[in-house]
């Protein structure tokens, strides 16, 4: 029996002008809201409630969908409402199937005497798909309940599966159109089919490809990497690291299937002489992790798109949310403001991960452990979290500052980079800015560039992306890239259009701000050295070999380079409004105290211990001219 795809009234692509309704409760339950996986607000008679519901509790109520061509439809699938707070208006336990070409008359399927009642929901969450038992072809389909919750209300999410039939005069067709070149592997990969399409990219671009796992996941799933890179397997000095997440919600699976469409991508056109991606191959080392949560994953694929609804396979096997499960070093660091411990006692950066959340009866998932170990491992500069159900990029803090309160701004020190770093995706992205786009579920908090500070939306306590900033040098972002967070295949094609560019450019920035290497007097590199920015109040330490990359926005920066037991020295670094990182080196002597120590030290005698009015006679005489 043929089954259609969806029509997109989860992905927006169906606009609230083609959506109607015989009444309507009020404005935030509108037919507009009618849509599969909608979210509520956080308050009832928010404008942006999780359901069309009816104005009357009667069975001559309707929900109309108007696909403004002839579309052979093939299926309804149903959802009740979403509601924090209310628990009656939950399903449409049956209702009957409308057909129009004209709005004048209307069809539907007969049973015996009457109107063949169709199955709906019983719970409010999980979707219920009912295929037509033939398929009807016009231009509006309704939705007519009969049956609801018992003293609840008329209220309802809908997604209509149906094909469109040929017309290339439609209007509606032309403009909405979306059509790649791109020949790629537009299709939803199990966790067999993930690391088999690995294989083979990796086996078409040996020289620039390296597969491999950073750990396990609760079911013992291998988490898998792709490393694209003229040397793979090496971090060059010099050359910054980059890396993309997918996944960490195991049910958002665009972001996981954009990752594997970019890894295809880029082994395509690096082969293919492409300059834009031959100059980002040669000179940045990039990481893809497409599935940081497999098992949740291979929950949501089980059921399969439209029916796995907003949660399931969301969580790690044993329950854990992997984005918020880091630890909080947000309150470490405010509490220390507050006491007005930096930099005296605490550092305003790389903080340390508290030992409780170390110790094994902390509830850790496996994967969060492996993603800190990772990120504890390879200089990461600049890194993107793929995720979906929504359509604007979050940027640290994620954590409000005042205890208690949903929504405030919690900019970082590094507010204005973040909000650059953000706008250079969603700016370059089809749809994330389009006026006529309509943010999924968030409306009341999106910007109108596409972008947000994370601490207005989420409030959860460690996040992946505060505690990059915080305890790495890492400058990490979530993209929520797009409204279906688990699309049909058949969208696939349109999702990797409206993203890849966004991609690309926002790798690209990974080489925007400054970049050096701190060395001793005889030339060798300095790990651990700390770069301070006068004015931004967040140093980043050194690389191993001593070479680091501080992200900035343009501008003339006064940048101090300063390591344990060297030295300090300072200059100013200009940052152009040319794509391109500015070399701003440095190099540190030791201090006499510490070259004093390191020679006790060696001869296995005891290191001097001044007295304080010792050591401060000492750093005057060093200080004094001559």
């Amino acid at each position: 029996r043929l089954e259609c795809p969806p029509m997109g009234l989860e992905t927006m692509k169906i606009d609230d002008f083609q959506l109607h309704a015989s009444t309507t409760k009020r404005y935030g339950l509108g037919a507009h809201r009618g849509r599969l996986n909608i979210q509520a607000g956080l308050y009832e008679d928010d404008l942006y409630d999780g359901a069309w519901c009816a104005g009357r509790d009667d069975p001559l109520q309707w929900f109309e969908v108007d696909a403004r061509r002839l579309t052979k439809f093939t299926g309804v699938i149903t959802q009740g409402r979403s509601s924090l707070w209310s628990l009656t208006d939950w399903t449409v336990a049956s209702f009957f199937h409308l057909s129009s070409k004209s709005l004048h008359s209307w069809i539907s399927y007969t049973k015996g005497k009457g109107c063949q009642i169709f199955r709906g929901n019983q719970e409010k969450e999980i979707p219920v798909k009912n295929l037509l038992p033939m398929p009807m072809v016009a231009r509006y389909i309704r939705i007519n309940p009969q049956s609801w919750f018992p003293s609840g209300n008329v209220c309802m999410r809908v997604e209509i599966l149906g094909c469109p039939l040929p017309d290339p005069n439609n209007y509606y067709r032309r403009r909405n159109e979306v059509i790649t070149t791109d020949k790629l592997d537009f299709k939803h990969h199990s966790y067999k089919d993930m690391r088999q399409l690995m294989k083979v990219v990796n086996e078409m671009c040996p020289n620039i490809t390296r597969i491999y796992n950073i750990g396990k996941s609760y079911n013992g799933h291998k988490l898998y990497a792709i490393e694209i890179s003229d040397n793979p397997g090496e971090h060059e000095v010099g050359e910054p690291e980059f890396r993309y997440t997918g996944g960490s919600h195991g049910n958002e699976v665009l972001g996981r299937e954009l990752l594997l469409l970019l890894m295809q991508f880029m082994c395509m056109e690096y082969l293919s002489g492409n300059p834009r991606i031959r100059h980002l191959v040669e000179e940045t080392r990039i990481h893809l992790l497409p599935s940081v949560n497999p098992d949740g994953y291979e929950k949501a694929f089980e059921a399969g798109s439209e029916l796995s609804g907003w949660s399931l396979g969301r969580w790690s096997s044993n329950g854990i949310d992997i984005h918020h499960n880091f630890p909080d070093l947000n309150t470490i660091l405010w509490e220390a403001e507050a006491k007005k411990w930096l930099p005296r006692k605490m550092l305003n950066h790389h903080i340390p991960i508290p030992d409780w959340y170390l110790s094994n009866n902390a509830s850790v998932a496996v994967e969060t452990r492996a993603l800190i170990a990772w990120m504890e491992k390879i200089p990461f500069v600049l890194g993107g979290n793929l995720q979906g159900g929504e359509l604007v990029v979050s940027f640290p803090y994620d954590k409000t500052r005042t205890q208690g309160v949903t929504r405030e701004p919690s900019p970082t020190p590094d507010d204005h980079v973040f909000r650059w770093l953000a706008f250079s995706y969603s700016s370059t992205h089809r749809r994330m800015t389009d006026a006529s786009q309509r943010v999924c579920h968030t409306e009341n908090f999106a910007k109108e560039d596409g972008t947000i500070n994370g601490a207005s939306w989420h409030t959860a306590a460690g996040s992946m992306n505060d505690f990059s900033y915080l305890h790495t040098n890492c400058f990490e972002l979530s993209m929520y890239v797009g409204c279906d967070k688990f699309p049909h295949e058949s969208e696939l094609p349109e999702e990797w259009e409206n993203n890849r560019e966004s991609l690309l450019v926002f790798m690209e920035q990974v080489h925007r701000g400054i970049k050096g290497v701190v060395r001793d007097a005889q030339g060798r590199g300095i790990p651990n050295a700390t770069i301070s920015v006068e004015g931004i109040n967040h140093d980043i330490r050194t690389a191993a070999d001593g070479d680091y990359w501080r992200l900035l926005n343009p501008g003339e920066y006064r940048v101090t380079a300063r390591a344990q037991g060297y030295g300090l020295t300072s200059k100013k670094c200009e940052v152009g409004y040319e794509m391109g990182t500015t070399t701003c080196d440095f190099t540190i002597g030791r201090t006499n105290l510490s070259r004093i120590k390191e020679i006790m030290e060696k001869f296995n005698k005891q290191p001097i211990k001044l007295s304080h009015m010792q050591l401060q006679a000492h750093r005057f005489r060093e200080r004094r001219p001559g």
